[in-house]
């Protein structure tokens, strides 16, 4: 006897709403870049319309070394973010990092190289000592580094002493933010970062293919070469016409793209993304995830010295405020306006850069405008809010979406 298979069922008015959801949701955090690269484009126009000096060579260089430091420090938090933690601390260890540095080589008599790794191991004990409270006895890195908030800005009240202030004099430091190079350079510089880009996505397409999966869409392949070009050929023309690349500028996408390879080419990479995703999934499957923890708040807190010492290097001082202000909030609200999810498990260390040059355009251009910091602060802070508006609608969306399979 013969069955008839029963048709599917035919889909409901909220079975059809629910996949529209999960598309629009889909849509929107697959933007991702391209959506913080219009944000950005509307924020430029916005303040070259009301001062014509913004989008001058002179001072779209001036950005580059504004945001060398808060960049730095960015990549940091984004490694802090994919595990789905945070470190208030990052801004106090800036500044105590540069003041180690600034009293070894000036009042002690260092030379810039041992002084500067002295400033750089001072971060990286630190994020140990982070990691160690955080895995060790399960405190919330909430709480731990909002001690640490408080600590390191004491301690370095502790190291400068009486002096108050000290001023950098050490051409080697001082050159980290007054390096510049030329137009040749700049130009190899492009064929180099464009040719590396398109070679690192053909070798992602021949991986997936071998294994048998679906390669990225050609066209949108080549569409981001074409952008990642355009961008570089623009910056170098708008360098060079000033003072020239600035060495400072090459630090920090040097250092997003060394740790762009760590997150997406490595195993390390990998189990950070995992443990962000479901830390006990993590640990079931044989990650080790007290180690991956500890790995990731050291590297965050030795970057955190290394944005330090930049941002000193370009003020050409370190004081009782260096790490101080709105530094770590730019340095958190960076990542997240540009992707990276609060919640853990997505992002990407490009946000670091693509974020700092988003809020530090804003920075840039309210001083330009002469705001008053009670209006920059608010303006800073609203557009915080809608990023992780933002971040908690697409998150929401992907569980209902998740729930409703």
């Amino acid at each position: 006897m013969s069955t008839v298979a029963a048709p599917p069922p035919a889909p409901t008015a909220g079975d059809e709403q629910r996949d529209l959801r999960a598309t629009l949701t889909t849509r929107l955090a697959q933007l991702g870049s391209l959506r913080v690269a219009f944000v950005l484009a509307v924020i430029w126009i916005v303040f070259q319309s009301q001062n014509d000096n913004f989008l001058s060579s002179f001072n779209l260089t001036n950005l580059v070394l504004q945001i060398a430091g808060v960049g730095t420090i960015s990549i940091g938090i984004v490694l802090i973010l994919l595990l789905g933690e945070i470190d208030l601390s990052v801004g106090a260890v800036s500044g105590l990092a540069a003041a180690v540095m600034a009293v070894l080589n000036v009042k002690h008599g260092w030379g810039a190289p041992a002084a500067i790794a002295a400033g750089l191991a001072t971060g990286a004990a630190i994020g140990l000592l982070n990691g160690f409270f955080v895995t060790r006895f399960n405190i919330p890195s909430f709480v731990v580094t909002l001690a640490g908030l408080l600590a390191w800005q004491g301690a370095l009240l502790l190291v400068l002493g009486s002096t108050g202030t000290v001023n950098l004099t050490d051409e080697t430091i001082t050159g980290l933010t007054g390096t510049f190079y030329g137009d040749v350079f700049g130009w190899v510089m492009v064929v180099v970062i464009v040719g590396a880009f398109a070679l690192s996505g053909w070798l992602e397409r021949m991986r997936r293919s071998r294994a048998g999966l679906a390669p990225p869409n050609l066209v949108g392949f080549i569409v981001q070469i074409a952008l990642v070009a355009a961008g570089m050929i623009a910056a170098v023309l708008v360098l060079s016409s000033d003072r020239g690349i600035p060495l400072a500028g090459l630090i920090l996408i040097g250092l997003c793209a060394v740790f762009v390879f760590i997150t997406t080419r490595t195993v390390f990479g990998r189990h950070v993304f995992a443990v962000g995703g479901n830390a006990e999934a993590a640990r079931r499957s044989g990650i080790r995830t007290t180690r991956v923890r500890l790995i990731v708040f050291t590297l965050a807190s030795t970057l955190a010295a290394a944005g330090g010492i930049m941002a000193a290097a370009r003020l050409l001082a370190v004081n009782q405020g260096s790490g101080g202000s709105d530094l770590l909030l730019l340095a958190i609200a960076g990542p997240v306006i540009a992707g990276t999810s609060l919640f853990g498990g997505r992002g990407s260390v490009w946000h670091a850069l693509l974020g700092a040059l988003v809020i530090g355009s804003i920075a840039n251009g309210m001083d330009l405008l002469a705001l008053e910091s009670s209006v920059k602060f608010m303006i800073t802070g609203a557009v915080l809010l809608v990023a992780v508006v933002i971040d908690a609608v697409i998150k929401t969306q992907r569980e209902r979406a998740g729930a409703g399979r």
